[in-house]
């Protein structure tokens, strides 16, 4: 049941930083694939210094 609820954490968190990224270079999918691959928080920083 945890692995249940730490996986749909994971992945609200890379759906956030994808909403958050849209209108960014890489957009929603970019970021969405690239949280999911590289962490929530790399995906994170990766928008923090991506260009509009």
């Amino acid at each position: 049941m945890n692995i249940i609820i730490l996986v749909s954490l994971y992945l609200l968190l890379c759906l956030l930083i994808a909403l958050m990224g849209m209108n960014r270079k890489m957009g929603f999918w970019g970021y969405f694939f690239g949280s999911i691959v590289l962490t929530p928080v790399i995906g994170l920083l990766l928008l923090l210094v991506s260009g509009k």
